[in-house]
């Protein structure tokens, strides 16, 4: 089966905005990588969009952006995503995110009861990733 999924350490957000219950975290490069049924290799490719959580709180303050990601968990109910989300991405229930970014020690906690990525146009390819 082919799979993707964003890679978060390295992804660049653009903003983080709330708007009512709405926190939406805009990626302007989201690293995805790419991994094809059959081959060692996997590939990686950027893509702009949003991470959207509906019926969300924040907790603590929204870090400032634009940024890079450092990491962090997206939580689907009884999963956690590490580092990662993967694509596409659609769900309802306990849901959320905790991202960490480069060069502070602030994170956005986020709890929300919907969860979904929205991509927008194609992603752009990177490179090859050879293993070993």
């Amino acid at each position: 089966m082919d799979s993707s999924s964003i890679e978060l350490p390295g992804s660049e957000i653009e903003s983080v905005t709330i708007d009512g219950g709405t926190v939406r975290v805009r990626f302007s490069r989201a690293r995805i990588v790419k991994t094809m049924t059959g081959s060692v290799e996997r590939t990686r490719w950027w893509q702009r969009g949003d991470l959207v959580m509906e019926s969300a709180t924040v907790d603590g303050e929204v870090p400032d952006a634009p940024a890079v990601c450092a990491g962090g968990d997206v939580y689907d109910n009884v999963y956690t995503y590490r580092d990662m989300v993967p694509v596409p991405l659609e769900t309802r229930g306990r849901t959320g995110c905790s991202l960490r970014f480069e060069g502070t020690d602030r994170r956005l906690d986020v709890s929300a009861g919907e969860t979904r990525l929205e991509m927008e146009d194609v992603p752009r390819y990177i490179e090859h990733i050879r293993p070993g």
